[in-house]
């Protein structure tokens, strides 16, 4: 497995993510995007998983300073959020090409248990 884990120091969701891999010992790699943003192939690894609108955090200071809430193309939201990642919601974790946004236990609990059947065949 590969788990990276984006979110911010201050986000509880982002602490609790970080707390379930840790219980299980799985390794991980926190980037805090407050300090290093993702890299344009990052996000777009995360798009194909999760759609845009699942990636914005609507409820952010800046989305409607952004004007988020006008914007129809997908494109342009992408380069928008490529440029405002403090719009995103936390954490988006990320497994190799798969990736969750938010707490998602059942998700990753489920990345554990086919890591563990393919280390058994």
């Amino acid at each position: 497995m590969n788990i990276q884990i984006f979110g911010t120091k201050k986000c509880f969701d982002t602490k609790k993510a970080e707390r379930f891999f840790k219980e299980r010992n799985i390794k991980y790699q926190l980037i805090d995007i407050n300090e290093k943003a993702m890299s344009k192939g990052e996000l777009t690894s995360v798009l194909k998983s999760v759609g845009i609108n699942d990636l914005i955090n609507n409820k952010s200071k800046d989305y409607t300073k952004l004007n988020f809430n006008n914007i129809r193309s997908a494109d342009v939201k992408t380069e928008l959020l490529f440029k405002n990642q403090k719009v995103m919601n936390t954490p988006v974790v990320r497994n190799g090409k798969e990736a969750t946004v938010g707490y998602k236990v059942e998700v990753w609990s489920n990345w554990i248990a086919a890591e563990k059947s393919c280390k058994e065949i």
